[in-house]
């Protein structure tokens, strides 16, 4: 979860006017179907991957403008076969504002399972937070892997930001939520967050990737897109040596920027 930008006012894109939508970046090269959609008043990057031969896809975390996602997916041919969830706060899955103390809902994965019939894969540490979807709702862990076409799709659990944040690896591209922006990383002071394994999930787990894997984060706080190897030369939070350094410099959860 992120802070709403009071600073900045979104108005609400949709394909009935293409050029409002804002396309970060397309990958259709025959090999893997990737577009980067930013939704919604928090700068939050929707993403649909795919097969180009297939003509399948998955969304990774439709929270905004569900029929802005589902007209992109009948506009480029695809099928929708699944719904990636990175974690389970309001601004990635929807539900209501009351806890930010503010009035209504984001319509998120409840919509969009009422206007396409598909499987929702979320973390097993945070299935108890996704209520009322019954069969639709598949539990998945550190490793599992999910066939889109003929791509294969890996679960990376990177706790830290929640207890069941996960990022997605597929053909050398990670789409990787809350856990690591370009140049910072996800708060750890929220409930659930733990900056113990926030360091962990960076300085370890991600930091273990091939330098050349493509970053696409969940936000735009700091551009489109990065690479593994950039973000570990150039990301204070992926830099510290030890994790009472980075402890101390998270303020017990709280981010102090170094």
């Amino acid at each position: 979860m992120s802070s709403p930008r009071n600073e900045r006012r979104f108005s609400v894109r949709s394909l009935a006017h293409p050029a409002s939508v804002r396309y970060y970046s397309t990958v259709d090269d025959r090999a893997i179907y990737l577009k980067q959609m930013e939704l919604g008043p928090m700068e939050n990057f929707v993403y649909l991957i795919g097969d180009p031969v297939a003509r399948e896809c998955v969304v990774v975390d439709p929270a905004w403008e569900i029929d802005t996602i589902v007209e992109t997916v009948a506009a480029d041919g695809m099928t929708l076969k699944g719904a990636l969830v990175t974690h389970t706060h309001q601004d990635h899955v929807g539900g209501s504002l009351a806890e930010w103390g503010m009035p209504g809902r984001i319509p998120g994965v409840e919509e969009l399972l009422g206007k396409v019939a598909t499987k929702v894969y979320v973390h097993k540490a945070e299935r108890e937070f996704l209520r009322g979807f019954g069969s639709d709702l598949v539990k998945v862990d550190n490793h599992d892997t999910l066939d889109v076409g003929r791509l294969t799709l890996t679960f990376m659990h990177t706790p830290g930001h929640t207890p069941g944040s996960q990022c997605f690896l597929v053909d050398g591209r990670l789409i990787s939520g809350d856990t690591l922006f370009i140049g910072a990383c996800g708060r750890t002071d929220l409930p659930g967050s733990d900056p113990s394994e926030m360091y962990y999930s960076l300085t370890q787990r991600l930091a273990a990737l091939p330098d050349e894997t493509v970053l696409f984060p969940g936000h735009n706080y700091g551009g489109d897109s990065s690479t593994i190897g950039r973000e570990k030369r150039e990301n204070p939070f992926m830099r510290y040596a030890s994790l009472g350094d980075f402890l101390r410099t998270m303020g017990g959860g709280r981010i102090i920027t170094p």
